[in-house]
């Protein structure tokens, strides 16, 4: 089991596994079939309260994971949901961001990653 991250606008690998959209909002100009989504799980995304907020600012990604980080603490069933596609496959989270280092994915990940053994 692994868990890659990737720009939803990024073609479609084999090795991808499991694609799961990890962003409350839908990519913009990306059709359905050019995605290749398997899963879109919203409620893993920050809210969009936080989304709005943060504006991919680094200096503020400390403080965006905390509080990132408390909104999933209260997303039981849709985490619950995500630890059972990953304990079955290879997955990749897909985000829409530019920011490529900083961002909702990336932080998923290191919670997730946190909660595995």
């Amino acid at each position: 089991m692994n868990i890659f991250i990737k720009r939803v606008y990024e073609d479609p690998d084999p090795k991808d596994g499991l694609r799961i959209l990890v962003d409350r909002l839908w990519p913009r100009g990306l059709s359905k079939e050019k995605a290749k989504i398997d899963v879109w799980i919203k409620s893993v995304a920050p809210s969009n309260v936080l989304r709005q907020w943060y504006q991919h600012d680094a200096a503020k990604w400390p403080e965006f994971k905390k509080r990132y980080f408390a909104e999933l603490d209260a997303e039981k069933e849709a985490l619950s949901e995500l630890l059972r596609h990953i304990q079955n496959s290879d997955v990749t989270f897909l985000f829409a961001a530019k920011e490529t280092e900083y961002n909702n994915a990336t932080a998923l990940k290191e919670y997730i990653s946190a909660l595995l053994p």
